[in-house]
């Protein structure tokens, strides 16, 4: 009975580690209480712990347009937190922090050029 309760805890716990909550296509064009001077979008597999991706922030201004941008980084140990770096054709990067809630991506800008936004909130469009 004892392996039993131990084999099926060990499959709970591998099972929950393995969902890949940013996976899809984020992006605040949806949201209903936000300016709407650019459009961030994030297009994000991950893969146990580490992310691979592209970014793009559209905008009526050209100065804000930013191209595609990599994204690359790593999942945190629970699986809600996640740091990234995007990397521009042009060189340029910047560091964020990625936090998911109730189906929502919190996105919080920790440094680098100014080639995302400081925070945004974005939703999902598609798996």
């Amino acid at each position: 009975m004892r392996k039993i309760i131990l084999f099926v805890l060990f499959i709970s716990f591998s099972a929950y580690s393995q969902t890949n909550q940013f996976n899809g296509t984020w992006s605040n064009e949806n949201c209903k209480s936000c300016s709407k001077e650019y459009i961030l979008s994030l297009n994000i597999a991950q893969s146990n712990n580490k992310i691979y991706g592209t970014a793009e922030v559209t905008s009526k201004d050209e100065k804000l347009n930013s191209g595609i941008m990599e994204i690359t980084g790593y999942v945190y140990v629970l699986g809600e937190k996640a740091q990234i770096t995007l990397k521009a054709r042009d060189g340029a990067s910047a560091t964020a922090v990625l936090f998911v809630n109730d189906g929502v991506i919190q996105l919080s800008k920790r440094g680098g050029f100014d080639l995302i936004p400081k925070e945004a909130i974005l939703t999902k469009l598609s798996e």
